[in-house]
């Protein structure tokens, strides 16, 4: 598939879906001036390194959480498998992100709802939250191809919403889960939301984790590949919060969204796709994001339980007879 093909199919699918214009952006948008609600982006990066955006591709956005599967892999990284399953599940929860909720055992579902992030944040090494914060930042950085920073502004407009962030922090600490400062680690938290990339640069991470870890770009090993494996599994079954199990059905590929209205997928040994509109659904992911996607797996043949020809000839999404 050549990269005039993908920047042709990019180009049209974001002007098809340019017409839906309900939904409302997160709270926090309305405190960063100098950001548009309307903004409309997508971007490919495939294994062999090519990169591919069109509309505001090379404009800055927050992370949110779609941090949270980077953070989940650096905790799997440095931890090991088996201590982060003793403080993090991987089942989906069916409930809001921010649900106030556990598993039995004390434990949150997934580290991809704020509660299984925040104990995600708690295990990354460091004797401080500088520490940690540069080792994150690190290993974002190493994922993108490019240094990452986090917005001191976006920051702010989070840590004045935090009181619910704070309260899952002290449940699980109250659960014997959290055994650091409750306020410390949700300051890490807010802070890794808070990293900003291009939806050029997104795509170049998911295409890291699309290469069993290894970015495409630059050559350098982020992550081992088990280590993916754990993540991208995680990504498919709970990456789009409560409607995870129709992303699945739709679209089939790993995923995940933030209240930015970035979503990042990955189609293993194919490609890295990330699109940016920030108006949300009643879930909390892009409106736009998610038809793009959509579009873009029946058109590409993308779906991972389905895909014979991932980037090959286009499809109307009909299964052969």
């Amino acid at each position: 598939m050549t990269d005039q093909r993908v920047h042709d199919d990019l180009v049209a699918i974001l002007e098809e879906t340019r017409e839906i214009g309900w939904g409302e952006p997160a709270d926090y948008l309305r405190d960063v001036q100098r950001r548009d609600l309307d903004a409309l982006a997508a971007a490919v990066c495939t294994t062999e390194g090519e990169v591919v955006g069109v509309g505001h591709h090379d404009r800055a956005l927050a992370l949110q959480s779609v941090s949270k599967a980077f953070t989940y892999a650096v905790a799997l990284q440095e931890c090991g498998l088996d201590r982060v399953l003793a403080f993090i599940g991987v089942e989906p929860s069916g409930e809001a992100f921010n649900e106030l909720s556990q598993l039995s055992d004390g434990r949150p579902f997934n580290p991809l709802i704020n509660a299984g992030a925040i104990m995600a944040q708690a295990l990354v090494p460091g004797d401080t939250l500088e520490d940690r914060e540069a080792l994150l930042l690190d290993r974002y950085s190493a994922l993108a191809g490019g240094q990452l920073e986090v917005s001191e502004e976006v920051l702010r407009a989070e840590q004045v919403r935090a009181d619910r962030n704070f309260a899952l922090a002290h449940m699980l600490a109250s659960s014997g889960m959290l055994d650091v400062d409750p306020h410390e680690v949700v300051q890490g938290y807010l802070r890794q939301c808070s990293v900003e990339v291009t939806t050029t640069q997104l795509a170049v991470m998911g295409a890291t984790f699309a290469s069993g870890g290894r970015n495409p770009v630059s050559g350098e090993r982020v992550f081992d590949e088990r280590v993916v494996q754990q993540t991208l599994s995680v990504m498919l079954t709970c990456g789009m919060y409560d409607a995870s199990g129709g992303w699945v059905t739709q679209v089939g590929i790993p995923a995940k969204s933030g209240v930015s209205g970035a979503m990042l997928g990955v189609v293993p040994g194919a490609m890295g796709l990330a699109t940016w509109s920030p108006r949300l659904d009643s879930h909390g992911n892009s409106i736009r994001g998610v038809e793009l996607f959509r579009r873009l797996s029946d058109r590409w043949d993308l779906h991972v339980l389905r895909h014979r020809d991932p980037l090959g000839q286009p499809t109307d999404g009909a299964a052969d007879g």
